[in-house]
């Protein structure tokens, strides 16, 4: 019953990237020393030059096991691969580079060829994974290395899993069976197969490869459960269970012994420890950057907040950020200074729209036409350079580069899981702002804000950050 399918993917993912090494680092060799009449630095055999590549190419695969980049979790989501890639090519060309120092060996015939070798690397590896999972696909609609689950339970979750896992020519999963369908039952049209009991589950399955049981629904008869753990065990199928309350489970979770008993620690968020050190540098250098590229535009968009007299140049207000800290948010004012202090429902009030108040909030804190915003503010909101300042509270340490949007006392006291959101430092965009921009509601944006916090990772932040640029540079503002 156990599927291999997963492991000879890997295997062949293995096969793939050293192919497309050894190809990459072929090419770069062509490029600068075959089709170049440039004279080279130094006199490099190409077969020699291979040879050496390809000896080193292994401690390469390992930097990319490392990295991730052979675990479903990784592979299986695409920007995180692409993120991960990018620098796994980059740590792989430092360590050719650095084997070429220590050993006093000379590897690269000139420079150029280490520059191509990265660029191609990246390039040729990243085409042959999409190739493979465009292979791994077709092979999914034909049946091909698909996982066969039965899901155990009568739960809202069995209902998420099994329309999570409709599409099998996608996940490679197929649902053959569910226990328990008296709460939720299946559509009449459904090719699921609804059993009382685990027994007459695994009766009517005999015929079918198992290889997943997914238990939704801890029963209180501990020989109930223990059947069902027992029988995963002894076939060798995959075992999983959905904790009775999910939202205990998020974040960042550690299986420890205290005082001897076996313990499961479930932290409010996954930001602890390194974490807090890494994003805190990260924001220090990278938002130091950002500052200094931004000082131009930022001098020439203060020119026009003058010239136009809407008021002062910054918009500041007290938000919320960790632990429930205050702290004060600068941007350039795209708003006129009446409104100032207000949250929308009272500068709305104000004004004698009140009707504008539920629309606003049902299409994600939006009006196309806000009476609120003035003319310069409404380019500085589509373009999103009226959140240049923030860039110096990300310096100061008030707020993350990445992170749950900042909000006034007013608005987040509305959201009853505020406290959770308060275990991070606000960002300056987020997963919020790149799903779906104003697009989505309120309460959908806080759930995607408690995402992120109970879900927290380096790489995560490194896809939300290319993704806001993305938006912002090729898209559209925030308006």
């Amino acid at each position: 019953m156990k599927n291999n399918s997963t492991l000879i993917y890997n295997f062949f993912l293995v096969v793939s990237d050293a192919l497309a090494l050894t190809l990459a680092f072929t090419i770069a060799y062509i490029l600068r020393v075959s089709i170049s009449h440039v004279p080279i630095s130094a006199d490099v055999h190409a077969h020699t030059y291979i040879g050496i590549l390809v000896s080193l190419i292994p401690f390469w695969l390992i930097i990319f096991a490392l990295l991730g980049l052979y675990t479903s979790k990784v592979y299986d989501r695409r920007f995180s691969e692409l993120g991960r890639l990018l620098v796994g090519s980059f740590i792989g060309i430092l360590f050719v580079i650095s084997y070429s120092y220590i050993t006093n060996t000379a590897i690269f015939p000139a420079r150029l060829v280490t520059v191509y070798g990265f660029g191609l690397a990246f390039i040729i590896v990243l085409l042959f994974r999409t190739i493979l999972r465009g292979i791994r696909r077709e092979l999914f609609s034909y049946g091909k290395g698909i996982n066969n689950v039965l899901i155990v339970g009568d739960t809202n979750s069995t209902q998420q899993l099994i329309a999570a896992l409709g599409r099998t020519d996608i996940t490679g999963y197929r649902v053959v069976g569910v226990v328990g369908c008296s709460k939720h039952p299946l559509p009449a049209n459904s090719s699921i197969t609804c059993y009382a009991s685990f027994t007459e589950a695994i009766t009517g399955l005999q015929s079918q490869s198992l290889n997943t049981i997914v238990q939704t629904e801890l029963y209180s008869s501990n020989d109930r459960n223990d059947e069902i753990l027992t029988y995963a065990q002894e076939n060798h199928i995959a075992y999983r269970f959905v904790p009775g309350n999910s939202e205990l489970f998020f974040g960042n979770i550690e299986v420890d012994l205290f005082q001897g008993v076996p313990v499961i620690a479930v932290h409010q968020t996954a930001l602890i420890g390194w974490g807090r050190i890494v994003k805190r540098l990260t924001d220090l250098l990278l938002g130091g950057l950002l500052l200094l590229i931004a000082s131009p535009f930022m001098v020439i968009i203060a020119c026009l907040e003058l010239l136009t007299g809407s008021g002062s140049v910054f918009f500041r207000q007290i938000r919320l950020t960790r632990f429930n800290n205050q702290f004060t948010v600068y941007k350039f004012r795209s708003q006129y200074k009446k409104y100032d202090g207000t949250t929308p429902e009272q500068a709305f009030t104000l004004m004698g729209k009140p009707e504008l108040i539920k629309t606003y909030r049902d299409n994600g804190d939006f009006l196309k036409h806000d009476p609120r915003v003035t003319g310069l503010g409404r380019f500085l909101r589509r373009t999103s350079l009226d959140e240049l300042p923030q860039l110096i509270n990300v310096v100061l340490g008030d707020i993350s580069l990445i992170g749950p949007r900042a909000l006034i006392p007013e608005e987040l006291a509305q959201y009853k899981k505020r406290h959770n959101i308060l275990s991070v430092k606000s960002g300056l965009t987020g997963l919020a702002q790149v799903s779906g921009r104003r697009n989505i509601s309120f309460d959908e944006r806080r759930k995607l804000d408690l995402f992120y916090v109970q879900n927290w990772s380096f790489w995560g932040d490194m896809v939300i950050l290319i993704k806001t640029f993305w938006i912002v540079l090729f898209h559209r503002g925030a308006e």
